[in-house]
């Protein structure tokens, strides 16, 4: 008899960084704090299209996902939660958009000193800006990959 299929959602966070400083969104919901452009993988897309549709959505920046920081698995009795976090970067100049729209009020490329004065969503995002900062490790894009993928 076969298994009933577990719920499973997946979810895409990214870090973007420009030299110092990295990328926040003011979010619309969650209490209007900021966070790291993030959200749920829609169906037909693979974790890396989600980090960059999240980025441009939120951001209105384009960025090129570089490496992997991690990646979380949390279970539950209804189904489990996926979290991919990368790193990426942007492709040019664009600035994070000002203007708030249906996804988020706006963004900012914010240092590590200035992250002060904004209201976090929680405090993941500081320690996950600071292990970057220092050159925590990272693991290749490759590292996440479409299963039946040839292994090099």
């Amino acid at each position: 008899m076969a298994r009933e299929a577990t719920p499973t959602w997946f979810f895409a966070l990214v870090v973007v960084r420009l030299g110092h400083r990295f990328l926040l969104v003011h979010e619309k919901k969650h209490g209007q704090h900021w966070y790291l452009p993030a959200g749920r993988v829609e169906p037909g897309e693979t974790c890396v299209q989600a980090a960059v549709r999240e980025t441009r959505e939120e951001a209105g920046i384009e960025v090129e996902p570089e490496g992997i920081v991690r990646i979380e698995h949390t279970p539950s009795p209804g189904g489990s939660r996926v979290r991919v976090v990368f790193v990426a970067r942007p492709i040019d100049d664009t600035p994070p958009k000002t203007v708030p729209d249906d996804e988020t009020l706006g963004a900012a490329w914010v240092s590590l000193d200035e992250m002060n004065n904004y209201s976090l969503r929680g405090s993941e995002v500081r320690e996950l800006f600071e292990y970057i900062a220092r050159g925590g490790a990272i693991a290749p894009l490759s590292f996440l990959t479409l299963e039946g993928a040839p292994y090099r």
